[in-house]
């Protein structure tokens, strides 16, 4: 396509000389721009993206995909459920939970208003995101009607620790001839774990299933059956398969789909809308392009005249300048991805220095939810920001191309 005619002169306008110093320091400006821009792109949308799956799966490991509810009363043949549910295809575990809400507090009369979740030992084993992230204490201890696991984040506010008690009040109380006596009962923590998501471990406990069913006056009752499936994406399916396995019994099902929609509904409305601010980036420093290429132009009009005159043809003259402004975009582009992939591989460790040296947290946890800054590489995104670079690079370059092409050299020379 490009002449080695072509390339060596469009090589030659690339090197500036002696007062031209200018339009070289444009053209360095709108590489810088569109490098930048594309590093930009590249990094928000990788950590918009890990954020997105960081918060999935945290979510999905804690809750798990489907919940089985009661129909306007609890489960009462929850362990025959469970079983009738684990045995479809595609299911990873069924476990029978208790949940309500009650109000936290220590000796210190600090208080603070949690979830608290029933569950058996072996059911909280099978839930890996607390299984696998237990800091302090262990699940062997989680048995019994005293014992309790709670998160780091509600550890913290107590300034509590294993064996230390905390108390458990209900507002769903006993009646009585002088009113509603809340239940009241104290736990010993067991167990401490960290999921990472601040939410969960600053507001749910975990107590025995026998335990929780006592405190919540729920005797052989379960709240809801908790499962998990192989597929997340294929949990539609389940459900239905769920619904057929438990007959004619007054259960609503809800997926992790239904319940979290509007959420990750949002994260992608805001991914879109970075992705069309961060391109206006890119297209600032386009418009560069064409600015130094316009100059660059009117700057090179008489040798365009001279070489007209020696027989060059308008396309050889396009395709030069062509050559000159994509050589921009096309570096800018290159230098950009190579700086996006290599922050996003290496962003906990930047992170760790700009926290290291400012002294401050870069992301608290409390705002955000996650205790970490993920970024997950797209690299079907980070085509796209390729791809769209390139495009808005080459098409900067076309009309100050096609006005070079349109030079008359007659013109040019008796202007000169």
């Amino acid at each position: 396509m490009f002449g080695t005619f072509e390339r060596a002169v469009a090589g030659r306008y690339l090197r500036a000389r002696r007062g031209e110093r200018f339009v070289s320091v444009i053209a360095a400006f709108s590489l810088i721009g569109i490098a930048l821009g594309v590093a930009t792109l590249i990094i928000v949308m990788s950590v918009m993206g890990g954020f997105k799956v960081d918060l999935l799966n945290r979510i999905l490991g804690f809750n798990g995909h489907l919940g089985v509810y009661g129909a306007g009363a609890p489960l009462v043949q929850y362990e025959q459920d469970a079983t009738k549910i684990a045995a479809i295809p595609g299911v990873v575990t069924a476990t029978p939970v208790v949940d309500g809400q009650a109000l936290l507090t220590d000796d210190r009369g600090v208080a603070v208003g949690g979830i608290v979740r029933g569950i058996s030992q072996s059911g909280l084993r099978g839930l890996h995101a607390i299984s696998h992230h237990i800091v302090a204490g262990s699940l062997d201890a989680f048995q019994g009607n005293d014992a309790i696991a709670v998160g780091i984040g509600l550890a913290r506010r107590f300034g509590a620790s294993i064996g230390s008690d905390v108390t458990l009040v209900s507002p769903q109380g006993a009646a009585t001839a002088f009113g509603t006596v809340p239940r009241v009962r104290a736990y010993k923590i067991v167990a401490i774990f960290e999921v990472g998501m601040n939410e969960y471990d600053s507001n749910y406990v975990f107590l025995p299933m026998q335990a929780a069913q006592i405190f919540f006056q729920k005797p052989d009752q379960a709240t809801q059956i908790e499962v998990r499936v192989a597929d997340p994406d294929n949990v539609a399916a389940i459900a239905a398969d769920v619904r057929k396995a438990l007959g004619d019994q007054p259960v609503v099902i809800y997926d992790w789909q239904q319940n979290n929609n509007s959420f990750f509904a949002a994260v992608k409305v805001e991914q879109n809308v970075m992705f069309l601010i961060l391109t206006l980036i890119i297209l600032v420093a386009a418009f560069n392009v064409i600015s130094s290429l316009i100059m660059m132009v009117k700057d090179k009009t008489r040798d365009i005249a001279v070489l007209r005159t020696l027989g060059a043809p308008r396309g050889a003259i396009l395709r030069i300048f062509l050559m000159c402004g994509a050589s921009v975009g096309v570096t800018g582009t290159v230098v950009g991805t190579v700086l996006g992939v290599v922050f996003c591989l290496n962003i906990q460790t930047i992170q760790g220095w700009v926290e290291t040296i400012t002294g401050t947290r870069v992301f608290n946890p409390e705002v955000y939810y996650l205790t970490h800054l993920p970024a997950r590489l797209d690299w079907h995104e980070v085509t796209q920001v390729i791809v769209m670079a390139l495009g808005l690079s080459l098409l900067a370059t076309l009309y100050p191309s096609w006005r070079a092409a349109r030079t008359d050299p007659v013109v040019a020379l008796r202007n000169e």
